[in-house]
């Protein structure tokens, strides 16, 4: 009997995200596949309960909710930065994403939202927060926990 995707579960799959407009932000079908523990923590819980009770074969397309894939975007998240804390050689560019490092030291990435001579704002809510993605999953294996 084919293992059954859950708790603990590790997962080989395809997989491709879009946005509501169709526009495709990630994809492994041309690649090589992605490999997860289901509960680690590093998948929002609407994508693992699209994939929880699916065997190896199986293929779902679902819609995740903003609230269950990347939540809404916080307005704290957005920073304003004083232009002479980039280095002078960075070109900044609206909508680039850039890396800047937290207070402990840990790398976050964060978009530029606009900039002029003094300040820079920055956004550090996750590229995906505020949208709905519809998540197409294809199952190559499972492995029981």
């Amino acid at each position: 009997m084919a293992a059954v995707i859950e708790k603990g579960s590790k997962v080989t799959l395809h997989f491709s995200l879009k946005l509501e407009d169709g526009v495709l932000v990630d994809s492994t079908l041309e690649g090589k596949p992605a490999s997860l523990v289901i509960g680690d923590g590093n998948l929002p819980e609407g994508f693992e309960e699209t994939l929880l009770g699916m065997v190896a074969g199986d293929d779902r397309a679902s819609v995740i909710p903003t609230e269950k894939a990347f939540g809404m975007p916080n307005p704290n998240n957005v920073q304003s930065i004083p232009r002479g804390s980039f280095a002078t050689d960075v070109e900044l560019e609206e909508g680039l994403m850039m890396s800047f490092s937290d207070a402990a030291n840990s790398e976050l990435p964060g978009v530029i939202r606009s900039f002029d001579d003094d300040r820079v704002e920055v956004d550090f809510n996750h590229p995906l927060a505020g949208h709905n993605l519809t998540f197409e999953v294809q199952i190559l294996d499972v492995q029981p926990s």
